[in-house]
């Protein structure tokens, strides 16, 4: 990521270039994109293609100001912390889902990024409702967060029972938000292209969530949520009340895309047959 790409990524997210690649620069950074910069599934039901190349993924969020899934948000996040100075590993894990089954390998993208001022920090701004700012990768206590209360721990030592695949590696950790396991991360370092096949099997396969519903959702400005699917709009509210309401034409709908979410739309994006649009 070039100078003027680095500058363009930080207009797209209303932050200033920083002087240095610390820890409050990294918190800043988070919460901004969180805010900014939606997470949002909308491409796969435009018939919009999906590529993993940093240039690509720079195009969509900052030149085209639309926001993405996990593999998008967090590579073009990670590309630009990089480019800031960060010390960035892409690192890969497999979603908890029902009955704490494990999902497919590739599952997930999130972050590790070590700072100039000390310690390893968890990023992960494409995830959906999740931490407002960086995990300490070696905190194995509660961490608060306006997200939740979250705690990164040895895999399988308080998930015992997850299902779906194998036993957990060495190293592998487990990502828990108010006492329920998020997702089980790899230590191995990988890279953008790794993600491919995973990338592949949630924008197809039939049983993928993403496959099967629209989301479009941010941290809003008081630091609650907004996430519209389909013609539902439900805003959380800091404390965790929720306000649903639903819209009642196409117009409404695009016009809360553009309103709410920065993004401008020529139609209505819909799930494919078996699927739910809210």
């Amino acid at each position: 990521m070039n100078s003027a790409q680095v500058d363009a990524y930080l207009d797209r997210i209303g932050a200033d270039h920083p002087a240095w690649p610390t820890i409050d620069v990294l918190r800043e950074l988070q919460l901004r994109h969180l805010k900014t910069v939606p997470f949002e599934n909308l491409s796969i039901h435009l018939g919009e293609e999906i590529v993993l190349e940093e240039k690509r993924l720079f195009d969509k969020i900052v030149g085209a100001r639309r926001g993405g899934f996990c593999y998008e948000l967090n590579g073009a996040f990670g590309a630009l912390l990089a480019a800031l100075g960060f010390d960035v590993t892409l690192l890969a894990a497999r979603v908890y889902g029902a009955e704490r089954r494990l999902g497919v390998p590739y599952d997930h993208l999130a972050l590790r990024v070590r700072t100039v001022d000390g310690g390893d920090w968890l990023v992960d701004v494409g995830f959906g409702a999740h931490s407002h700012y960086p995990l300490a990768f070696g905190e194995r206590g509660e961490q608060p967060d306006p997200g939740g209360a979250f705690r990164v721990i040895e895999a399988g030592a308080d998930a015992a029972g997850a299902r779906g695949g194998r036993g957990p590696a060495y190293g592998d950790l487990d990502v828990l938000r108010d006492g329920t396991p998020q997702y089980r991360l790899e230590t191995r370092p990988r890279t953008l292209g790794d993600f491919t096949v995973g990338a592949w099997w949630n924008t197809t396969s039939p049983v993928s969530h993403f496959v099967r519903s629209l989301v479009c959702s941010r941290v809003t400005e008081d630091g609650g949520r907004i996430t519209l699917s389909g013609r539902r709009v439900t805003v959380t509210a800091p404390d965790g009340r929720k306000e649903v309401s639903d819209l009642a034409s196409d117009e409404e709908v695009l016009e809360m895309y553009r309103e709410r979410f920065g993004i401008v739309l020529d139609r209505v994006p819909t799930v494919r047959q078996g699927g739910r649009d809210g």
